[in-house]
């Protein structure tokens, strides 16, 4: 069911859909592309023919995914994030893109009233999520525990801009709710000067820029969470991000239960009652990612009220198998299932 009002039509080829490598390429169209945070990325410039100048544009952008999880991956104790986790009550001096990824944290936690709160390291530890574990091979089991804990309460990092330096808190932090989003438009904005339409796609994050190659803005596909290779929803964008948050790979069992990776804060333990994906769209990747996230935590019984309040455009998909537009996203929405 959507609560959206317009009409549906069929797309042939189907757009790509976010998550997805391209499956085929305008003509003179550039394609590069990096295994990177644990997912495929892709960048698309349409137009392009074969420009030296672009391929280097192309590649520097692609560079930024794999600088960024150098510096902010949890996967392993060695990067400058864990290092800085691992005495959080110090003061730690971090590579710049790693300063920059925990101040944007931090504001994300302060627009959202503390919904989005990278506290839960400690909490995906303790349900067995301390690795890079196998989805793809089918149903993973943990020795973790899912027991509630207390609210952390407030996150007062402390930072100094001069010198990069960072004071995390009383506890260690996952830039995974953030890091992609804010990766995608920092690659965006290396590779604009040279190519002002682009497409960057990186697992469930994306940012579409200018046109694509037939001149239009470009048609991004919301994939159905229980067939990938069905689309829920097609959207036109232009100079605008989307991000989607799913629970449809990342969920394992933990003593017989199934859990996933997007944690309510406020109890250490997966929260979205009765949704599996949504999806927003807006102006910054980064913050769309922190948006989904935190409207994915409000449930199927309090998402719509929490997009509406927010004026945010969101998509979102229940357990229950039904599609819902908010109003804002309305208009982006050009084919629904």
């Amino acid at each position: 069911m959507s609560s959206s009002e317009h009409r549906t039509m069929t797309l042939v080829p189907p757009a790509p859909t976010v998550a997805e490598a391209p499956v085929s390429l305008a003509p003179n169209e550039h394609w590069a592309h990096v295994r990177a945070m644990a997912t495929d990325v892709t960048v698309r410039v349409p137009g392009a023919a074969v420009k030296t100048v672009v391929t280097d544009a192309a590649q520097a952008a692609l560079d930024v995914f794999k600088t960024v999880e150098a510096a902010c991956t949890r996967f392993d104790p060695s990067s400058p994030l864990m290092r800085a986790n691992a005495s959080p009550n110090r003061w730690h001096r971090v590579p710049r893109v790693c300063f920059k990824a925990i101040v944007a944290a931090h504001s994300a936690y302060t627009s959202t009233n503390g919904v989005f709160d990278p506290r839960v390291l400690g909490d995906l530890v303790g349900l067995g999520y301390d690795r890079t574990l196998p989805f793809a091979d089918g149903e993973v089991s943990t020795d973790g525990t899912a027991a509630r804990r207390a609210p952390l309460g407030q996150w007062r990092p402390r930072f100094r801009g001069a010198t990069n330096e960072v004071l995390i808190g009383d506890h260690p932090i996952d830039l995974g709710g953030i890091g992609k989003g804010l990766a995608v438009g920092w690659a965006s904005e290396r590779i604009s000067p040279v190519a002002p339409n682009h497409l960057i796609e990186a697992g469930g994050d994306c940012y579409c820029a200018g046109v694509s190659g037939e001149g239009s803005p470009w048609r991004i596909g919301i994939e159905d969470p229980e067939e990938p290779t069905r689309q829920v929803a097609v959207l036109e964008l232009r100079d605008l991000a989307c991000t989607t948050s799913s629970i449809r790979v990342r969920r394992w069992k933990v003593a017989g239960r199934t859990v996933h990776h997007i944690l309510d804060a406020a109890t250490g333990r997966p929260g979205g009652d009765g949704l599996v994906s949504v999806t927003v769209v807006g102006k910054d990747p980064a913050m769309s990612e922190v948006w989904s996230k935190t409207l994915f935590l409000a449930g199927a019984a309090g998402i719509a009220s929490a997009a509406r309040r927010r004026q945010l455009a969101a998509v979102w998909v229940t357990t229950a198998g039904e599609l819902h537009v908010a109003p804002a996203a309305a208009r982006h929405v050009i084919w629904e299932r």
